[in-house]
């Protein structure tokens, strides 16, 4: 059987692209690392932030979706990014950092039994730095221009919090299709690694009751683990298929291929292989600078172009 080896990226909804790309680039360090349009609807971008490369695993991605209204906060969706920290001490930078541009942030505690400190970007996504204890994402790469110093720069994905009203049903299709591990459980929470000791394949599911939560800007679409090749993702669609669920079928996404599918409490997870990766249309130095579009859309570019607003940088 194949294991998953951690987070491949995390999806989100903006209003708006130039305030999301301020924040993520500017404020939180990362690099910009494809500017793009939503393949399904390409009058939409398509942002990604990540590392030098935007490796699997710290990749943040978001749709702009300018009418997109405020998010209900509810169940059944998946309610907080954890973000990995070098140190203790980066906690301390971050906090600072956070107080002397206004951003919503806790006091640093605890999270998941890590050490943490709790923030908000300003369309009220809910984000937590946790300390990595060295355990990035073995293929992260420094960003020698980012806005945040080498030593205390995000280094990927970590912990991922998911809040549904059958704790037990999203168990089982970690721990018996994905072969994650249950690490620890109470009534109301349990936390599961898809390689046992690292952070950085790691989700926290917590038990909630009341009505589902309806999306809106700062919520999250859905949630993508890594898968190494083709193969590979040709396993997991047939393991999808064993277990009844629906799925998107593999789709080619350029980039990366992937299958979407809804678990039982209606949780979207892609899986997404490792490659090709973003530097497939692009040079490592000048990522994420223009807009980029898969081939099958290049003959389009004009009207594509047309219809986005341009990114306003501040």
């Amino acid at each position: 059987m194949y294991k998953i080896p951690g987070h491949h990226h995390i999806s989100m909804i903006t209003k708006n692209a130039s305030q999301n790309n301020h924040f993520y680039r500017h404020l939180l360090g990362l690099r910009r690392v494809k500017v793009t349009v939503n393949q399904d609807d390409p009058s939409m971008y398509h942002l990604f932030y990540g590392d030098k490369t935007g490796s699997p695993g710290t990749e943040l991605s978001f749709f702009e979706i300018p009418p997109v209204g405020k998010t209900y906060r509810g169940t059944n969706s998946i309610t907080k990014i954890g973000l990995l920290v070098p140190s203790e001490t980066s906690l301390f930078y971050w906090k600072e950092r956070f107080k002397e541009h206004g951003i919503e942030h806790s006091d640093i505690t605890t999270y998941a039994n890590h050490p943490a400190l709790h923030f908000e970007d300003p369309e009220g996504l809910r984000m937590v730095l946790l300390v990595s204890n060295g355990a990035k994402v073995v293929h992260w790469q420094t960003w020698e221009k980012s806005d945040v110093p080498a030593e205390h720069q995000i280094q990927g994905m970590g912990t991922t919090e998911i809040t549904v009203r059958r704790l037990d049903k999203l168990a089982s299709t970690l721990t018996d299709m994905f072969g994650y591990t249950e690490i620890n459980r109470t009534d109301d929470e349990a936390i599961f690694q898809s390689i046992k000791g690292e952070v950085f394949g790691e989700i926290v599911v917590k038990y909630l009751d009341g009505p589902t939560e309806k999306p809106g800007r700062g919520s999250i679409h859905h949630l993508a683990v890594r898968v190494k090749n083709d193969s590979e993702l040709a396993y997991w669609e047939e393991q999808v298929k064993q277990r009844g669920f629906h799925s998107s079928g593999i789709v080619d996404r350029f980039y990366f291929k992937s299958l979407y599918f809804r678990e039982s409490n209606g949780i979207l997870f892609e899986i997404a292989t490792d490659g090709p990766g973003f530097t497939i249309d692009g040079d490592i130095e000048t990522l994420g600078e223009k807009l980029d579009l898969p081939p099958f859309l290049e003959d389009r570019r004009v009207e594509i172009e047309e219809n986005l607003k341009p990114i306003e940088e501040y």
